[in-house]
């Protein structure tokens, strides 16, 4: 995920993934080098944070995250597959 130390739904998205039984976050903070804001932005295509991916899968930002709970879908997105690191 791509974040910044003060966004709130930076803070959002990790409640509500930790609340789904993520148990780590990787952390991108593009506050602390503006290389990273650029693969950000070169690789999402936005500009504001976070941006949020699944495995490979580019989620978006927080309401992105949250409109997959709403609508039960982000249940089997984090169960995977995921290839084995």
């Amino acid at each position: 995920m791509y974040s910044t130390a003060i966004c709130p739904y930076c803070l959002m998205a990790e409640r509500l993934l930790f609340a789904k039984g993520v148990k780590t976050i990787e952390k991108l903070r593009v506050d602390l080098d503006p290389k990273i804001r650029e693969e950000m932005i070169t690789s999402t295509h936005r500009r504001t944070v976070p941006q949020i991916f699944i495995g490979d899968v580019h989620v978006g930002g927080f309401d992105d995250l949250h409109r997959l709970e709403r609508q039960g879908e982000l249940d089997s997105l984090l169960r995977g597959p995921f290839p084995e690191a």
